[in-house]
């Protein structure tokens, strides 16, 4: 029964966001107090839990999300996004637009939303189609792509960091980050084939029209942008600093060196520092800038926020209902064990993302629904758990349809059809999902 309850749980915050159009906080909340009420809690402890679940979560990672998404909005609104994108244009040159487009959305998504990041980019994608003579479908596809893979799978994104908190693997996001971007490779290079193959027989009106898109005239219509190094800086230095606390926790003993270096890498000390690179970014310190931009940034946090800890309340509840208990003593080894588990989380990501539309939601239900399963499995350590959280990202973007609001912003700012964007997007993201759990699942086999 206990187990019918909580997916009863699920079928009610399903139906909640994707028929009645609740938000997932709401959603999540309601899915809370439900298992915990029909699990038999008494009721002043089921209030006890969720308000200790959300406040837990936001204990480890809550200030991890708002530096992040400041820093994704001064990159945006400083120009210092186009810029990365620039550089990386530079280096792979126009004769390979789409290449080029894909490895500008792997780059920019890091900080920057993907719905976001495509709207910044659209500009260029348009000049650089013009420019080369392919379809502007193609590069929408190979940019959407891109900017997915890393959104799905990378912190400092929101959805990994949630995912991460909920498995207990918020000390392991050095690990995280680093075993992310080797996944989101392969998914990205299935996106931009797919743009090539696909998106390259799809036409759109303005392939046709006569308009022309002048790159330097978009460039100079960004004002004056900040340099390369300034731009990437407040992406490359929190990753450094993590990286770099992660290796002394591991190699370097209790020493005051080492202590030191754990201070400045853990997650919130090396994102806060990456808002202070993002600083340099700033072309006045004023208030539209320090307040304004920063201002803009928080209120982009805080739906995140609250859906991130609505999920952490979710998950205690489960968590103190009992299941964990069950779990406990059950054999799921000879039903799933090793690297076959991680279809667990992906298939449960899968259809809640194919079934509510927003990613991060997946990412934080999935990762909430799957963590009393890791004792049971003995997945525990920095690679296992990682390896967790790319599978669980893996079902997050399998598949961008309709009900998704990145389909749209792709849609409608490419000019293709829904029918269209179907077989291009939507065909996309789900080779995409299934890439990455089979690179995961090999990754698994690998290391583990």
């Amino acid at each position: 029964m206990l187990f019918a309850m909580i997916i009863l749980s699920v079928v009610l915050i399903i139906f909640l966001t994707a028929v009645l159009k609740v938000h997932p906080f709401l959603s999540l909340l309601a899915g809370a107090f439900f298992i915990g009420i029909t699990s038999g809690m008494p009721l002043l402890t089921v209030v006890d839990t969720v308000n200790e679940g959300f406040g837990g979560l936001m204990k480890g990672i809550g200030i991890v999300i708002v530096a992040g998404t400041i820093i994704g909005v001064i990159l945006e609104k400083s120009g210092a996004a186009y810029r990365m994108a620039e550089v990386v244009l530079r280096v792979i040159g126009e004769k390979r637009p789409q290449l080029a487009m894909s490895l500008i959305g792997y780059i920019v998504s890091i900080p920057v939303f993907c719905d976001s990041g495509f709207v910044i980019l659209t500009s260029l994608k348009k000049a650089l189609a013009k420019r080369a003579g392919v379809t502007i479908a193609s590069m929408s596809v190979a940019l959407a792509t891109g900017l997915f893979a890393t959104h799905t799978l990378v912190p400092p994104t929101p959805g990994p960091i949630a995912a991460a908190g909920n498995i207990g693997a918020e000390g392991y996001l050095g690990v995280i980050i680093l075993i992310g971007l080797i996944v989101a490779i392969p998914a990205t290079v299935v996106g931009y084939l797919w743009a090539v193959k696909v998106g390259s027989k799809i036409t759109v009106p303005e392939d046709e029209e006569s308009v022309t898109f002048d790159y330097d005239e978009i460039v100079k219509s960004f004002g004056e942008m900040p340099s390369a190094f300034k731009a990437f800086l407040p992406i490359v230095l929190p990753i450094i600093l993590i990286g770099a606390g992660s290796v002394a926790k591991l190699t370097m003993g209790e020493s005051s060196f080492s202590s030191f270096l754990q201070f400045i890498g853990s997650p919130s000390v090396a994102l806060l520092f990456g808002v202070l690179a993002a600083f340099l970014l700033l072309p006045k310190l004023n208030e539209e800038t320090l307040t304004g931009w920063i201002g803009e940034g928080l209120k982009e946090a805080a739906p995140i926020l609250l859906i991130t800890g609505a999920g952490g309340a979710f998950g205690k509840v489960i968590a103190t209902s009992g299941v964990a208990e069950l779990i406990g003593e059950m054999n799921f080894t000879a039903l799933a064990g090793g690297a076959l588990f991680l279809l667990v989380p992906f298939f449960i990501s899968a259809a809640l993302k194919t079934a509510q539309g927003s990613s991060t939601a997946a990412l934080v239900i999935a990762s909430t629904l799957v963590a009393p399963l890791l004792p049971a499995m003995g997945i525990e350590g920095a690679i296992p758990l990682a390896l967790v959280v790319m599978a669980v990202g893996a079902g997050a973007m399998t598949v961008s349809h309709v009900n998704d609001s990145f389909f749209w912003v792709v849609t409608e700012f490419s000019g293709m059809k829904v029918t269209d964007a179907y077989k291009a997007q939507t065909m996309a993201t789900l080779l995409m999902g299934v890439t990455t759990i089979a690179v995961t699942m090999l990754l698994w086999l690998v290391l583990v």
